[in-house]
């Protein structure tokens, strides 16, 4: 089972009128930076504010008129995405999570219709109830990541990215699960295999870099991040994603908490825009010279907006930030 181009095409005709294109623009102070064109695809537009609605759109849209339900992990967008595509079907749709996702993520779950569980501490604990709940009550799994409609709906984004910029040198992936970074692979890479895509995630408790460097899926232990989006384990028994990752993603970056709030007021502070800690790794990476770019432009995707604005307010003006067991010492925005 794979990927590939067609799978994209058609994910982009099953999502089109909900999921649709959105804006592909320039940072005049990234680019500065990056002594090149440095390019945002601002995922933050879509409906449910995350990118996560593309791949949620097309899995559910294959789903018969008589689905049962449907059930979910997620460390929030893509119970986001779920949520609103079972709610235009008329489908029941329960999202588990573990207690490190953040109250507001899930308040905005819960405000779709859908129905949350709350289990362990970590995605493999919430994996594990979703997966119970589908034999137990007969709903239908819709995978975050390792689900072949998620990873095509996700490759939509490369496809647009590509369309519009086909001279694209290398594009920066915010790297959890993997079904966005091997969307956007396969589809970047069908239309140039010259194109380099690198997929960048935090320091602490990224289950896809963990899992590329050891040559098989393997857990690791969930840490609070400023990136929590990007927290979660691939799956022991991992069948796309994976792989995919492996095979065509050029290079894999971490950063660290303290990059990620930098990345973060930047955006604010340059572009007027608020995203969440894991759509600005992308930015992080550049910003602290951890990708050597090839030839053209850089762009990367910002993946969502859905966050604890108590916590942005604190990045944003320099305060303390405490994650868990450490603490981010207040640093005021500087250029």
């Amino acid at each position: 089972m794979s990927v590939t181009l067609a799978d994209i095409l058609a994910a982009r005709s099953a999502i089109r009128g909900v999921a649709d294109a959105t804006p592909f623009v320039p940072s005049p102070f990234m680019s500065a930076q990056a002594g090149r064109e440095f390019l945002l695809k601002l995922e933050t537009m879509q409906p449910i504010g995350a990118f996560k609605l593309r791949g949620a759109m097309n899995a559910v849209a294959a789903l018969d008129d008589d689905a049962p339900g449907v059930a979910c992990c997620s460390t929030g967008n893509h119970g986001r995405g779920v949520a609103f595509a079972a709610a235009r079907r008329g489908l029941r749709a329960v999202v588990c999570m573990s207690r490190l996702v953040p109250e507001a993520k899930v308040e905005g779950i819960r405000a779709l219709g859908a129905e949350v569980r709350i289990v362990g501490t970590s995605q493999d604990d919430a994996m594990a109830e979703s997966l119970r709940l589908c034999e137990a009550e007969g709903l239908l799994e819709i995978s975050p990541f390792d689900d072949p409609r998620v990873i095509a709906g996700q490759g939509t984004i490369g496809l647009e990215m590509m369309e519009a910029r086909p001279d694209l040198g290398t594009i920066l992936v915010p790297l959890s699960g993997g079904g966005l970074a091997a969307g956007v692979a396969v589809a970047a890479k069908a239309i140039n295999p010259q194109v380099r895509v690198i997929g960048v995630t935090m320091e602490r408790g990224a289950a896809m870099a963990a899992s590329i460097r050891a040559g098989q899926p393997v857990e690791v232990t969930e840490h609070a991040s400023l990136a929590d989006s990007l927290g979660g384990g691939i799956g022991l028994a991992n069948r796309l994603s994976y792989p995919l990752c492996r095979d065509l993603l050029d290079d894999v970056v971490l950063v660290t908490e303290e990059e990620i709030r930098h990345a973060m007021q930047v955006l604010y502070f340059e572009d007027r825009m608020v995203a969440e800690g894991g759509a600005v790794v992308g930015l992080a990476a550049v910003l602290y010279g951890k990708v050597q770019a090839a030839g053209g432009p850089i762009a990367t995707i910002v993946t969502g907006r859905n966050l604890d604005m108590d916590v942005f307010t604190q990045v944003v003006t320099g305060q303390d930030v405490t994650l868990g067991d450490q603490t981010l010492k207040g640093r005021a925005y500087a250029a």
